[in-house]
């Protein structure tokens, strides 16, 4: 992969999360990964909006809302996951 191409953690965070057909989630309040590989796990929802509340997302220990990163089909301009394989 070009280094052009490469997307970095902190490069994700504050971008807003919205679904194949555009309906928006919240934000990416953080990542979760792997320590030893660096595989990206969950994103962190921040802000999340009444849709997202309603879809009963996985929540960490202090309930914030889990999105799990092989769920994320693109990241741009907007993180874009795949409703399909969150809930």
């Amino acid at each position: 992969m070009a280094d052009e191409e490469r997307k970095f953690s902190k490069q994700l965070i504050g971008k807003t999360v919205v679904s194949k057909s555009g309906k928006k989630f919240g934000e990416v309040g953080d990542v979760i990964f792997e320590v030893k590989s660096g595989e990206l796990i969950h994103v962190i929802l921040k802000n999340p909006t009444p849709y997202a509340d309603k879809l009963e997302l996985e929540k960490d220990k202090e309930g914030l809302m889990l999105i799990p990163y092989s769920a994320v089909i693109a990241a741009g301009d907007y993180l874009v996951v795949s409703e399909e394989d969150i809930v």
